[in-house]
């Protein structure tokens, strides 16, 4: 808090008391760490997208997928696939067990597409506001 009082030109406990109002509000859900996933030897980082064969598989790949490890992120999408699937992996042999043993192991899955990124230019925890 002291360091964004100092941005601010705040004292601590003022910046103290707008987080708290941040978080009763809602606008603040939670902190965490940004790790980098290459230190823990997850140096592929792969977007998989799914296509379920139906509605009716949707709770149980919700609920498969929590349970697969390097699956960081989830988001249910408009357009042709279902799903995007953002994942950190220990190269193409993590990827093609991630994908293979994983996703293509829960039930109704249609299909998948797999999209390796080479670098990431831009990642950011929330884009900064539009200018009014």
């Amino acid at each position: 808090m002291s360091d964004v009082a100092a941005v601010t030109g705040l004292s601590g406990p003022a910046v103290g008391e707008r987080v708290r109002k941040l978080e009763d509000r809602g606008v603040i859900s939670g902190y965490s760490a940004r790790i980098v996933p290459e230190a823990l030897g997850l140096g592929l980082t792969a977007l998989v997208a799914v296509t379920l064969a139906g509605p009716q598989y949707r709770d149980s790949f919700l609920a498969g997928i929590a349970q697969l490890h390097g699956v960081v992120e989830c988001h249910h999408v408009a357009g042709d696939d279902d799903y995007i699937l953002k994942a950190h992996v220990a190269g193409t042999s993590g990827l093609e067990a991630l994908v293979s043993e994983g996703i293509k192991s829960l039930p109704g899955i249609a299909r998948t597409s797999t999209t390796v990124v080479l670098s990431t230019a831009l990642e950011r925890p929330l884009a900064p506001p539009a200018e009014a």
